[in-house]
């Protein structure tokens, strides 16, 4: 009998992209137990934006996050995306970093590895590859779908290839933004299978309309694994629903080795939890309906809510549109990178950017100047040299892997840090988030000196 896996995005993906990684992990730890005897393959449940949004706007500790939900599921593996030389951050960092955290995220709990580059450049994935199978996790090594005249079939087989070859215990199709038709999954997955011997997940998004289809193609052609997110969390600018596509599978005689009553009941806790979120604007409705123009834009969920969020901050949701129309033509001038973070970010800044001062260019941020630097890789297009100098000027271009112009980092920055550092995952902290890091470890150990002061006095009592 056929057979297929599935990944549960609910504690990650799902919320990221619908309401901007707000969920709280109180409203998670209540049904993690269950879900981990509905019969998934693996909960990706930490990485991308979760680490940021916990210690930025939920004051929460992602780590402890992890440790906790790990205690629940003895039976589910634990799955994180990491961005490979970017980690969970936004900039490149030192090897040693990049070490550390995987020791550490190992330590906590994780499982398998899910890393990407933005860019799809082998070389941003090495010292993260490295080190997870140092710690003797799963690498699972993750190529950026998007379209263009050189993102072709031979393209991705090409670095399916070279994923392959450098090690990968598994590779992914990462589809972030919703855009693999059922006709190119019916030639990618062929392609790809043809010349790996390792397992193939397929990620994809419902934000236009056409995932369920695609999911249905891909495995009937061989992915071996699927993401979807539980209904309450799921269609959107998040994945399919895992109860749905679980029924179709087994009505095709496809095992998918998941409980469809245990299912229910996650479903039915989750109902009241996006009930919450809904109630407090905090999960806009907008990002649950599907919109096919992103077929044409090519923006991924997760992009989609900050954006929305970013504008409706500044009082420009009437730019809404205008923004996503920019966002082709500055990916076109930026060499068709993937819209993926942080390239999704840095490309959806600019076309705002853009769309706001009227003129093109006129702001540019540090992050698009050292994108044409070569500070994040090599561009999948080649940039126009006329466009990079109105930019960049005659600054110096990295051709070279970025991380080896990088320094060690950890010890310098623990020092730097002092005693605000009581463990290796605040310095983590710390270097992946700089300011915002140092502020959130100050308030933690505050209140756990008010904490202890309190308990002091009620004893003494």
């Amino acid at each position: 009998m056929t057979s297929v896996l599935f990944n549960e995005t609910v504690l990650r993906d799902a919320h990221q992209s619908l309401m901007a990684t707000r969920m709280s992990t109180a409203d998670m730890l209540p049904i993690v137990e269950t879900m981990d005897q509905a019969g998934y393959y693996a909960l990706e449940c930490w990485g991308g934006a979760t680490y940021d949004a916990a210690i930025r706007f939920l004051d929460e500790d992602p780590w402890e996050r992890l440790r906790e939900i790990r205690k629940r599921t003895p039976n589910t593996k634990l799955m994180m995306l990491l961005r490979g030389q970017n980690l969970i951050g936004y900039r490149h960092y030192a090897d040693d970093i990049v070490d550390k955290f995987v020791e550490k995220a190992v330590e906590n709990g994780i499982d398998i590895f899910r890393i990407f580059d933005a860019l799809n450049d082998p070389r941003n994935l090495e010292a993260s590859l490295k080190a997870v199978h140092k710690y003797q996790a799963h690498a699972q090594l993750a190529i950026c779908y998007t379209i263009s005249d050189v993102h072709t079939i031979d393209y991705y087989t090409d670095l399916a290839k070279q994923y392959l070859a450098m090690g990968a215990d598994s590779i992914c199709i990462k589809d972030m933004a919703g855009i693999l038709t059922p006709a190119v999954a019916r030639q990618l997955i062929p392609a790809i299978k043809a010349v790996i011997d390792v397992p193939l997940n397929l990620h994809t998004h419902a934000t236009s309309g056409i995932s369920q289809m695609t999911y249905l193609v891909a495995v009937e052609h061989g992915v071996d694994i699927i993401d979807t997110a539980i209904s309450p969390f799921a269609e959107g600018t998040s994945q399919p629903p895992t109860e749905s596509m679980a029924l179709t599978f087994e009505e095709l005689q496809i095992d998918t080795h998941l409980n469809i009553d245990i299912l229910e009941t996650i479903a039915d806790y989750f109902k009241g939890i996006r009930d919450k979120y809904l109630a407090d604007d905090t999960l806009d409705s907008k990002m649950m309906f599907v919109d096919p123009k992103a077929l044409i834009y090519q923006v991924p969920g997760g992009m989609l809510s900050n954006l929305y969020s970013q504008l409706r901050q500044a009082g420009s949701l009437d730019k809404y549109d205008a923004v996503l129309n920019e966002v082709p033509s500055v990916r076109a001038d930026m060499g068709f990178p993937p819209l993926v973070t942080p390239l999704s970010q840095m490309v959806g800044t600019q076309a705002v950017f853009n769309v706001l001062t009227g003129e093109s260019y006129k702001v540019v941020p540090n992050e698009i100047k050292d994108y044409l630097k070569g500070h994040y890789g090599k561009s999948p297009a080649p940039i126009a040299p006329g466009f990079r100098q109105s930019i960049i000027g005659d600054a110096a271009v990295m051709e070279s892997r970025p991380a080896d112009h990088l320094e060690a980092e950890f010890d310098s920055l623990k020092l730097e840090l002092g005693d605000l550092a009581k463990t290796d995952e605040d310095i983590l902290t710390y270097a992946l988030f700089p300011q915002v890091g140092r502020q959130y470890l100050e308030r933690k150990y505050q209140a756990e000196t008010v904490i202890k002061i309190h308990a002091r006095y009620s004893n003494a009592l």
